[in-house]
């Protein structure tokens, strides 16, 4: 008898397999060769093959053989077309469960013959195939590279055509996806958009139509396939599985749930939050219940999960107040919303009281918190949402959040000093496109409530107890490190920049409330040396002129505090500075025709114009400071000499109807000119050779005429 028909009847299966790689070696003729690879890859499908085994079919026949199946043509006659791709596609899967070889370039370049086999049409008889096919994917997929191979290669479209078809094996094309989703999601949609976009529409179309328990699977499925905001809200398609998401919700929202049915609902509403805000709820009546019920079951479940006792030892709790986080933010923006409201006036009024007693859930959980706990996500979520509630209502529950600000601000310095090494990244690692700051960013979320606690005094005197100063100081030395550090001077607005002016508006409450501290905290004297330093970078940026603005008056009004300091002693930073705040200042009004005549008008200049909202208030700040400063800085009339402002100033006020220059606006011109007069004899000539003594009395400049008729 042939070797072959040996290993045919061998009753060990084993030796008959060794037999059947002895004949692959040494056959003397393709039919013989043929028919001990049907051996194998009978075996091979039976699931009789250990690793050792495998090991040695890879080792007798490597990919030759398999690469010869996929491209041999007619098969042996009897049998089926595609059956030497079936038998080279065994072998292949069969290889694919040793993760060595899942890698290997050679099964990474079959992806292409993977994804046709998925898109081809499917007969009884090829059922095998596709599930060799499933199985050489997920091996694929969970090597280091794989994922990247496929997305490039184009499986994701394949499996989406295959889940479309609903053919045989559609349920795995399903979790495939589900899996590029989760590691490589971005990518994904930028090449693949349309065929994700017709999966998640069939997905939202069934979970609208279902009514069983179907619904709630899907609710567990869907997140993944709802992409960034464009696809979905610049798109048709997107629009129609946007508002049949929004019709699903609102049915299961509405219905009476268990909890397990109602966490994966709460989470798929986060999810279309997160990527779309409320654009994808519909205006009306039908849309604010809605929001209203959804916010309302948000603030429920944040209240009865974290008021318990051990409140989040049930698994998956986390993620379900983190999304009802998500819900809540959503409903602070809409209370506060003006424009096109989604909510009626007494909805919000009711939301808000139901979300102040979701914070004061929030404060009693954080409260409870151990040191050893610090690290944990969910506390950097809770800090986070408590932080988003303090910088718009600045009222309620004030006493438990003064009790809370030592953790807070302990927290904050934790995460701080922590992420530091995070400020060494590239600037496009740092900032998505959702605009995030530096990883586990807890003082970013806060700034906005602690500039308001600044402006009272109980508050601030925690902040500064705790050390909140010297921290805000700190963190405003690395942010601008991170500001200034991408491929251009300066990178476009991002969390970074709202930050720092956030920051300045914390430091100018306690440059106005608490200058005993800004003379006595070291921290201080570092944070005016970088101001000198960054005003002359900072004002050139015509996009970043509401920063610029923050720092020259923050500048302005620290140098009149620290004016004996040794960075202020006629340094060139300090000279830059004052340069650099005397154009500032001085470049924020022109002239322009008056309404309904032929006289000109004063007016902010066009380069202000976009920002003056922001500006303004600034502006006028910086003048004040700007005439505090005159008497102590020598430099700053020379400043002021040489940007001749005060010729440009006289030309504006002579030219102008004096009724277009407002009350608050010739007081603030007066207060430095008086000042300028004072302190600089070369100041005081120019103002006199422009005819200063006509405008100052045209213009009820009292202080000013006083001090040009003094000799």
């Amino acid at each position: 008898p042939t070797p072959l028909a040996m290993a045919s009847g061998c009753g060990d299966r084993s030796a008959a397999l060794r037999r059947c790689l002895g004949v692959l070696r040494d056959a003397r003729n393709d039919s013989e060769q043929f028919a001990a690879l049907l051996l194998v890859t009978k075996a091979v499908r039976a699931g009789e093959v250990d690793a050792k085994t495998r090991r040695q079919i890879f080792d007798a026949i490597g990919f030759t053989f398999p690469n010869r199946l996929l491209s041999s043509g007619q098969p042996p006659a009897g049998c089926p077309a595609h059956t030497f791709r079936a038998l080279g596609l065994t072998l292949l899967a069969c290889f694919c469960t040793d993760p060595g070889l899942a890698a290997h370039s050679q099964i990474l370049n079959k992806v292409p013959t993977f994804n046709d086999v998925l898109v081809s049409p499917c007969s009884p008889d090829s059922t095998s195939m596709i599930d060799d096919v499933y199985q050489c994917l997920s091996a694929v997929m969970a090597t280091t590279r794989g994922p990247r191979e496929l997305v490039n290669k184009g499986t994701v479209s394949a499996l989406c055509q295959a889940y479309l078809s609903c053919g045989y094996g559609s349920d795995r094309a399903l979790g495939l996806l589900l899996g590029l989703l989760a590691v490589a999601e971005a990518k994904c949609w930028q090449r693949d958009t349309p065929h994700l976009l017709a999966v998640l529409s069939k997905l939202s179309n069934d979970f609208l139509k279902a009514e069983d328990m179907t619904k709630f699977e899907l609710c567990e499925v869907l997140p993944r396939f709802i992409p960034p905001s464009p696809p979905l809200t610049q798109d048709s398609q997107g629009s129609e599985c946007l508002h049949r998401l929004y019709e699903g919700l609102a049915h299961v929202l509405g219905s009476k749930l268990s909890q397990s049915q109602r966490d994966p609902a709460l989470k798929l509403a986060a999810c279309l939050v997160q990527a779309c805000g409320s654009e994808w709820i519909p205006a009306g009546s039908a849309g604010s219940k809605f929001l209203a019920l959804l916010v309302n079951l948000a603030c429920v479940e944040v209240r009865l999960t974290l008021e318990e006792p051990d409140p989040l030892e049930a698994e998956g709790k986390k993620e379900v107040v983190t999304a009802c986080y998500v819900l809540i933010e959503l409903g602070i923006q809409e209370c506060l919303r003006e424009e096109k409201p989604l909510l009626e006036e007494v909805q919000k009024m009711q939301l808000m009281r139901i979300m102040e007693e979701a914070f004061g859930a929030v404060i009693f959980y954080l409260r409870q918190v151990k040191q050893e706990e610090l690290q944990d996500p969910f506390i950097f979520a809770s800090v986070r949402i408590l932080g988003a509630w303090m910088a718009e209502e600045t009222s309620s529950l004030k006493q438990e959040i003064c009790e809370l600000l030592p953790f807070l601000v302990h927290y904050a310095k934790k995460v701080f000093q922590e992420g530091r090494p995070a400020a060494s990244l590239s600037q496009a690692e740092l900032v998505s496109t959702q605009g995030s700051g530096l990883p586990q960013d807890a003082l970013r979320f806060l700034l906005p409530g602690f500039c308001h606690l600044t402006a009272e005094d109980r508050p601030r005197d925690i902040l500064i107890s705790e050390g909140a100063a010297a921290l805000l100081c700190e963190y405003f030395l690395c942010q601008w490190e991170v500001l200034t550090s991408g491929p251009r001077s300066l990178t476009p607005l991002t969390s970074t920049e709202m930050s720092l002016q956030t920051a300045c508006g914390i430091f100018l409450n306690l440059v106005v409330t608490a200058p005993d501290l800004i003379r006595r905290d070291k921290s201080f004297s570092s944070l005016m040396d970088m101001l000198l330093k960054s005003l002359p970078l900072l004002l050139p940026q015509k996009d970043h002129l509401v920063l610029a603005a923050n720092v020259a008056t923050l500048g302005l009004m620290m140098a009149r505090i620290l004016a004996g300091s040794a960075v202020l002693q006629e340094t060139q930073s300090a000279k830059e500075f004052f340069g650099a705040a005397v154009r500032f200042l001085s470049q924020a009004h022109t002239t322009q025709a008056g309404p309904g005549s032929d006289s000109l008008a004063v007016a902010v200049s066009p380069a202000y114009g976009s920002a003056w909202a922001d500006v303004g208030e600034l502006w006028f700040l910086g003048m004040q400071a700007m005439a505090s400063c005159v008497p102590l800085f020598p430099c700053l009339p020379r400043a002021v000499l040489r940007a001749r402002w005060l010729e440009s100033l006289s030309e504006l006020l002579t030219r102008v109807a004096p009724a277009s220059v407002g009350l608050e606006l010739v007081t603030a011109f007066q207060g430095v000119l008086v000042e300028l007069a004072r302190a600089s004899k070369p100041c005081r000539d120019i103002i006199l050779s422009h005819r200063g003594r006509e405008w100052a009395n045209l213009y009820g400049m009292a202080a000013l005429e006083q001090c040009l008729s003094e000799q």
